[in-house]
C-alpha cells in the first residue's frame, strides 16, 4: 500500500517554505523521496532508513517520524528551480 502524499499539490512562490508530508496506515520501515520535472523520469533526492532521521539536500530538509507513520518534506526559501512534481514512496509492514 502506497502512503498519502499531502497537499498533493503545492504552489512555490519563491523565497516562502512548504512542507509535504507523506502517511502511512502501516508501520514505515523506510521512506524514499523523489522529485520530477514535467516530461522527465523522476530523480531519487534521498532515502530515510530509521525513526527520528532527518536528511538534507540543498534547502530541502525530509524528517521520519517513525511513531507517526510520517514524513515529511521542507522545502526552505524556495526557488523557482524547486518547482517539481515531489513523491515519497515507503517500503511498509
Amino acid at each position: 500500500q502506497q502512503p498519502v502524499q499531502s497537499p498533493q499539490a503545492v504552489i512555490l512562490q519563491e523565497g516562502e517554505d512548504a512542507i509535504i508530508n507523506c502517511n502511512s496506515s502501516k508501520a514505515l520501515y523506510s521512506v524514499l523521496w523523489y522529485r520530477q520535472k514535467h516530461g522527465e523520469a523522476p530523480i531519487f533526492l534521498m532515502i530515510l532508513l530509521k525513526g527520528g532521521e532527518q536528511k538534507s539536500h540543498d534547502k530541502i530538509v525530509a524528517t521520519f517520524n517513525e511513531k507517526k507513520q510520517q514524513s515529511s518534506l521542507y522545502l526552505m526559501a524556495s526557488q523557482l528551480s524547486y518547482s517539481r512534481t515531489y513523491f515519497c514512496g515507503a517500503e511498509t509492514q
